[in-house]
């Protein structure tokens, strides 16, 4: 175990329950989840700073800071998630897997704060719990999802899955690409080594689901646009 490894669980871990606590209370407070975000903002700023991350924004002239959003993204680290929260000025909510939203404290608070938790597969209910994003995006605020739907263990681009564009659709949200390059070295997946490192934010150019005719041709556009700055 490398010492960074050790500050997670030494450090971090109790700071993130702290967070979740604080957070469920706030979130009884407002009600809108968005205090929470600005907690969740700290804490991804913070964990960053604990391991020893340096991040650098490019693009920030391509989207609104404080707009509506369906943002997408690369996976390749279990950075990324702090970082997005840290950096994007956005009043950011994730799609997370039901199975999270069960974590005692922890998925209180992610559920409390609007957090949308999906069932995994393909049935009508877990289409219905991945369009509850359109709502939360139609509320004002900005929706992540990993259209990869997993980790990617070297860093290369997975295949997209069409759910992530049929909330945009949905909510009629413009797409917000955003290619996450490093990150899969701080975190490396099916490793509990954390690493220092530098990691680069890149925001593409948002696009206006209305000027595609179909989810394919959407996703097919944004995954082009992540992958040409991979």
């Amino acid at each position: 175990m490398n010492i960074r490894t050790a500050l997670f669980f030494l450090i971090l871990i109790p700071v993130m329950l702290f967070g979740m606590l604080l957070g469920i209370v706030l979130n009884a407070i407002d009600g809108t989840g968005d205090r929470f975000h600005r907690v969740a903002t700290l804490w991804g700023r913070f964990s960053a700073w604990v391991f020893g991350i340096e991040v650098t924004i490019e693009g920030e002239e391509n989207y609104q800071a404080g707009g509506s959003y369906l943002v997408v993204s690369n996976h390749a680290g279990m950075a990324d998630i702090p970082l997005l929260l840290g950096w994007m000025k956005l009043n950011l909510r994730f799609v997370a897997k039901e199975e999270l939203g069960k974590i005692p404290v922890f998925g209180w608070a992610l559920k409390s704060g609007g957090y949308v938790m999906i069932k995994r597969g393909q049935n009508r209910e877990a289409l219905k719990s991945l369009l509850a994003a359109a709502e939360v995006i139609k509320s004002g605020r900005s929706v992540h999802i990993f259209p990869e739907g997993t980790r990617s263990e070297t860093g290369e681009l997975l295949p997209f899955k069409r759910g992530a564009f049929l909330v945009a659709r949905k909510a009629n949200a413009a797409v917000l690409p955003i290619t996450i390059v490093g990150s899969h070295l701080i975190t490396p997946k099916k490793s509990l080594a954390i690493h220092r490192g530098k990691v680069r934010l890149i925001i593409g150019k948002p696009l206006c689901t209305s000027d595609f005719p179909d989810v394919e041709s959407l996703m097919e556009a944004a995954r082009k646009s992540i992958a040409a700055n991979l």
